[in-house]
């Protein structure tokens, strides 16, 4: 997405939010103009969010630091699955020493969303032993698991820990059909294309609503499969045939 894009997707979506966040199902830190794309969306005025391997942090990091930035996602866990053990140490200690750099004025979330991977017990350990060193906590304290925001470490850094969950798949036959959902209640997510969706999980459009380069907001979100899906989760009743293959379910 160019900046021109993002510009004109951010005075669209301007009317309807005051927060962006930035990520489906890619790293943000990536995209070769990311200083314009902050910028753009600082001068609109709107809270930024960003979810983040945390690959690029270390690089990144002046970047984000002369923004003004809400929150950063660290999906720690990623760096499981696309890490050598080796370097876990090495990736943890950057992640952390970010966090407490940006924590002054920016929220930080580190997430260990893997909670329920059997293989995960080696890396997740590490993890709870790198934050519990770093914030003096007890790893006895990291495993309790509070809802919301998760554990407090220390000012704007929190551990959240869940299940992982399986996205969706259109290739399968779901069994998720009687649930409710965040999807067109608080968000949307666009993709780079200009395609509106009713979640940050359809990455590959499965569902469709519109193109934001072409049409108003307001009139995708009134199309009809827009509202009948919508309509469908306030009644716990899964409108999409993909939305059953989805893990993400709300207590």
């Amino acid at each position: 997405m160019s900046v021109e894009e993002f510009q004109l997707i951010v005075d669209k979506i301007r009317p309807f939010t005051n927060y962006i966040y930035l990520h489906v199902l890619g790293e943000p830190l990536l995209h070769a103009q990311l200083n314009e794309i902050l910028m753009v969306a600082e001068s609109a005025g709107l809270n930024i969010n960003i979810t983040t391997n945390g690959g690029l942090l270390a690089k990144k990091k002046e970047i984000l630091l002369k923004h003004s930035i809400r929150q950063i996602n660290i999906s720690l866990h990623d760096a499981e699955e696309n890490i050598a053990p080796d370097k876990w140490n090495e990736y943890l200690e950057t992640a952390l020493n970010f966090s407490t750099s940006l924590a002054p004025k920016t929220y930080i979330c580190l997430r260990l969303w893997n909670t329920t991977n059997k293989t995960s017990s080696d890396f997740n350990k590490l993890c709870l032993e790198k934050i519990a060193s770093k914030f003096n906590l007890s790893t006895e304290i990291l495993n309790e698991n509070p809802n919301g925001n998760g554990l407090k470490l220390a000012e704007h850094i929190f551990l959240q820990r869940a299940p992982r969950f399986e996205w969706p798949n259109e290739k399968q036959e779901g069994t998720q059909t009687q649930k409710t959902c965040y999807a067109l209640r608080d968000h949307i997510a666009i993709l780079a294309d200009g395609q509106v969706v009713p979640c940050c999980l359809d990455a590959d459009a499965n569902m469709r609503l519109g193109n934001i380069f072409i049409d108003n907001l307001s009139e995708i979100l009134q199309t009809k499969r827009a509202k009948d899906i919508k309509k469908g989760f306030e009644q716990r009743k899964v409108v999409e045939p993909i939305c059953a293959t989805c893990g993400f379910i709300i207590d």
